[in-house]
Order: C-alpha cells, then sequence, then structure tokens
C-alpha cells in the first residue's frame, strides 16, 4: 500500500500537465480565431493608412483598365439614346399619317353625303309647286356643293401633310438604320477590349471588395467621398518634395512629422486628400543629390616690395 502512493502522485502531476496543456492550445484556438475576425474599428492608423493606399492602388488599375476603352462607353450610350429617340420619332410619325388617313376617309365619306343630298334635291326640284321650295332647294343644293369643295381642298391638304410626313418617315428609318448599323461596329468593338481586360478587371474587384471589408464603413465613406471629387480619382496620397501627391501644395514641417508618426490620419490642408508617408506606401524616393559648388581657389597677393628695383 506504501508502494502505490509514489505512483498516484505521479499520475496525479501528469494529469495536471495535460490539461494545463489542453487548456494552452484552447486559448491560443481562440486567440486565432479573434485575430481572424478582427473588427475594422480594431486596426491601428497605421494598419488604415496601408490598407487605404492598398485599395487606392487597386481602384486606381481599375480606372487604367477603363481608360483603356477611351470615349467608346459614352458612344455607345450616345447611339443608344439617339436609336431610341428615332424609334419613338417614327411611332410618332406613323401616329399621324394613321390619323391624317382617318381623317381622309372621313371627308370621302362627307363628300359622298353631300353628293347623295345633291341628287335628292335635284329630284324634288321637279315637283316643287311654288317658287319658295325652288330657291329653298336651290340653296340646300349650293351649300351642299360647297361642303364638296371644302371637303376637297381639305383631302389635297391632307393628302400633301401625308407626303411630308412619309418623306419624314422614310428619313428617321435611313438614319434609324444608319445608327443601328454604327451601333453594332462600336459595341463589337468595345467588346475586343473589355474581353481582353474583363478576367484582370474582375480579380480587381474582388481585391477591393476584399479591402473594403477591411476599412471601417466611416473612413471608407469619406475616402469614397474624396476620390470622387478629386479629378484623378486619387483619395490617399504620399508625401513628395515636402508637398502633397494630390494637388502639389507645400506641407509644413510639423505636419510633415505627423505624418512620419502614423499616429493619426492626416488629411491636406488644401484638397482634403488623405496623406501617408512614403516609407509606409512601400514607395521610395530618390533623394536630389545636391551638386556640389566648385571650390573658389585662394589667391595669394604679392606684396609689393617696398624696395623698387
Amino acid at each position: 500500500m506504501g508502494d502505490s502512493f509514489p505512483f498516484l502522485f505521479v499520475l496525479l502531476r501528469a494529469e495536471g500537465k495535460f490539461c494545463k496543456k489542453i487548456k494552452k492550445n484552447k486559448n491560443n484556438f481562440l486567440n486565432i480565431n479573434n485575430m481572424a475576425k478582427k473588427d475594422p474599428t480594431d486596426l491601428t492608423v497605421e494598419e488604415k493608412l496601408k490598407t487605404l493606399y492598398q485599395l487606392q492602388t487597386t481602384l486606381s488599375s481599375i480606372d487604367e483598365k477603363r481608360a483603356l476603352r477611351g470615349e467608346l462607353p459614352l458612344e455607345v450610350q450616345d447611339l443608344e439614346d439617339e436609336i431610341a429617340g428615332l424609334a419613338t420619332r417614327i411611332e410618332n410619325i406613323d401616329r399621324e399619317i394613321d390619323q391624317f388617313d382617318r381623317a381622309l376617309s372621313q371627308k370621302h365619306a362627307e363628300i359622298m353625303d353631300a353628293q347623295a343630298s345633291v341628287e335628292r334635291y335635284q329630284a324634288q326640284l321637279e315637283t316643287v309647286s311654288n317658287n319658295r321650295e325652288y330657291d329653298t332647294l336651290s340653296k340646300e343644293i349650293e351649300f351642299q356643293e360647297l361642303e364638296i369643295q371644302l371637303c376637297n381642298k381639305k383631302i389635297r391638304e391632307g393628302e400633301q401633310k401625308i407626303r411630308e410626313k412619309q418623306a419624314d418617315l422614310d428619313h428617321a428609318l435611313a438614319q434609324k438604320q444608319d445608327r443601328e448599323r454604327g451601333l453594332v461596329e462600336k459595341r463589337a468593338e468595345l467588346d475586343g477590349i473589355m474581353e481582353e481586360t474583363r478576367e484582370e478587371e474582375e480579380n480587381l474587384k474582388e481585391k477591393a471588395a476584399e479591402l473594403e471589408k477591411k476599412i471601417e464603413p466611416r473612413l471608407l465613406a469619406s475616402f469614397k467621398r474624396i476620390r470622387k471629387g478629386a479629378r484623378n480619382g486619387l483619395g490617399i496620397v504620399y508625401v513628395q518634395r515636402d508637398a502633397c501627391g494630390g494637388c502639389f501644395n507645400k506641407i509644413p514641417p510639423q505636419r510633415q512629422l505627423d505624418i512620419k508618426m502614423h499616429k493619426k490620419i492626416i488629411p491636406c490642408e488644401y484638397c482634403g486628400r488623405i496623406l501617408i508617408d512614403p516609407e509606409l506606401a512601400g514607395v521610395k524616393i530618390d533623394n536630389p543629390v545636391a551638386e556640389e559648388k566648385p571650390k573658389r581657389k585662394r589667391t595669394i597677393r604679392k606684396k609689393k616690395s617696398e624696395d623698387a628695383e
């Protein structure tokens, strides 16, 4: 019995070490998960600036890919809008021609009614019994003949309008066909350019989306607002020759020191772009070597001898 106590002691001690090791591994696993799910607000200022500059570089690359397309997207959009406008115009002209056709049909019907009335009144003239009835029927016949003349005039005017509208319709149809041919060519050219850069652009977009997740929403919104207002699309720039890399205005020495400290996010006082230290951005700037001024030779003046030779 006395020999079993050391064995139990060793067993309990080993069990305690094993439990401590399991606990330590568990804590390490939890720390790894916490690091993986790190909140963007927990990033240091230096990490935020690095992530912002990486995002800016990625977005600039996307802009370069889109710049290869040139004015083609705008030209395609203009052609599509013009074709849509021509289609609307053609529909309106067709509607107007249809309205004129209906008006002409109505005038032809009115002429037939007037001619029937004239024939009826002329037949009644043969059976009149006094002058009053004769004068009344004569006036009705004269009125119907004037109605026929007026309707014929309206028909001639309507036919002239239809011819003009038909000419406009033919011109609009020809113009639409021409624009459609141009649109097919421009789209083919644009698709060819996009096919070359589509895969690379999609990869850049995915990278930008991943970087945006690492940035807190408030800072990201400010960055996008600055970038949208800038001509060159730069929301964050590094310091170049003691000046802002966006607007090239001079930065005071104390402000440059604050930028190098990476303690807070500092915008440019003039253009509002976020400033970053070139070393943090991974940019190497060659300092211009000052040219050495040639040394002036010291000339020794000879003393004039007191005694003249």
